[in-house]
């Protein structure tokens, strides 16, 4: 019964982190004129999502709510292509995450590995747009331009879920966290 209860927990927190890609992205967009698409503030909420949910609960999270803004945004041809990208963004953050926990990182390596695995996934953000720009434009010049707002955008991302991270560490919440050290580990 516990394992059921667990379940739905975690099956209502991912429908509420998805809600929450999706007012991120849509809150304030950037148009980037070059490539028709915008940046936001949606990758917060994403990497914010693997840090709660872990791997899997994650991605569905970053994948499904982010494909659900460019759909409601008027971005639907961007929808397939998000799906993906986000999609695979959470999974490698939650990977590489899964691993530092596993091999048992203290509260101070996991921090690091948290910063890392967000940049390594939000250059795969990039790398996944730009590749799928460069189809849909049939130019590997014109995608180009969307590399630096890309880069703006994830960073932007990794600053604001570090500090909402950080302040709930400090919190009751901090149990409700996927990957952190609860005993006092090593360094």
């Amino acid at each position: 019964m516990k394992n059921h209860k667990n379940r739905i927990n975690k099956l209502v927190l991912t429908a509420m982190m998805m809600c929450m890609v999706v007012v991120m992205t849509m809150i304030i967009r950037i148009p980037v004129p070059a490539t028709q698409g915008y940046i936001h503030l949606g990758d917060c909420m994403i990497f914010f999502s693997v840090l709660l949910l872990g791997y899997k609960w994650g991605a569905a999270a970053a994948g499904i709510g982010s494909a659900m803004a460019d759909l409601l945004a008027g971005y639907a041809i961007y929808a397939p292509v998000t799906l993906i990208v986000k999609s695979l963004m959470a999974l490698i953050m939650g990977l590489a995450l899964e691993y530092a926990f596993k091999r048992g990182f203290g509260s101070k390596a996991m921090k690091f590995a948290e910063i890392v695995s967000m940049v390594i996934s939000g250059l795969i953000m990039v790398s996944g747009y730009y590749i799928a720009e460069s189809f849909m434009y049939g130019s590997f010049v014109t995608p180009l331009a969307s590399i630096p707002m890309n880069i703006l955008q994830f960073v932007t991302g990794i600053v604001l879920a570090t500090v909402l991270s950080a302040a709930l560490y400090r919190t009751p919440a901090r149990n409700k966290f996927t990957y952190v050290i609860t005993s006092p580990a090593r360094s």
